[in-house]
């Protein structure tokens, strides 16, 4: 079976045996420290899912909904079930399960095939405003990241609204840049020039660990 499919049919426990073979490290702001916590799509608790879709909303509805991709949250409910995704999920401490804001952030990926390439796909990455521009968004990439390298794909990869100069300026200080794939500008019958509403980012996996910036915007 090919390495990608492989890894995609482990169960959570092999899945985080395989690619973190280190526990996951407490990510700590403001003197409270957020526990992480890896899911998948078939074990993330429906409250948990809810949440999810909520950060998304509050941070981003406006952006797809001016974009090509539009919103529905429906769809995003359902793109957010595909059976290969991972979530890494950022708990409030002392939290019970059905607990209200009890996720305050959350990345989600995939290994999957891009072009020909194996790649690491990050979803969506999300934050309460709280922790907004405090690092974290920097931490969750990292820890990302070390799947992607762990597994020995090509590149890292994500789809970014052009509207958002913040989170392209925040991926760039992390290394990454435009796709080659990632869509351009189209010419109509007309002449009018139509622009791409999101840029397609990456990054090479074959370079080691994410580098380490001195700026910390995420």
């Amino acid at each position: 079976m090919p390495r990608i499919e492989d890894a995609n049919h482990l169960t959570l426990e092999a899945y985080k045996a395989k690619f973190f073979p280190a526990p996951l490290d407490p990510i700590t702001s403001n003197g409270i420290s957020y526990h992480l916590k890896l899911e998948s799509s078939s074990t993330l608790p429906d409250h948990d899912l809810d949440e999810c879709l909520s950060l998304i909303a509050n941070s981003s509805a406006n952006d797809y909904a001016s974009s090509s991709i539009g919103w529905s949250p429906q769809k995003k409910r359902k793109e957010m079930k595909l059976p290969d995704l991972r979530y890494i999920l950022l708990i409030r401490p002392d939290s019970p399960p059905a607990a209200n804001f009890r996720i305050q952030g959350f990345l989600s990926f995939m290994l999957t095939y891009e072009d020909g390439y194996e790649v690491l796909y990050c979803y969506e990455l999300h934050l309460a405003p709280a922790l907004q521009r405090r690092g974290i968004g920097k931490q969750l990439i990292g820890v990302m990241e070390q799947v992607g390298i762990n597994a020995g794909v090509e590149k890292s990869m994500l789809t970014v609204f052009v509207k958002n100069q913040a989170a392209s300026k925040f991926y760039e200080k992390l290394g990454y840049s435009t796709d080659d794939y990632s869509p351009e500008p189209r010419k109509l019958r007309n002449g009018t020039v139509k622009m791409p509403t999101y840029t397609i980012l990456s990054k090479s996996m074959r370079d080691g660990p994410m580098h380490q910036q001195t700026e910390e915007h995420g």
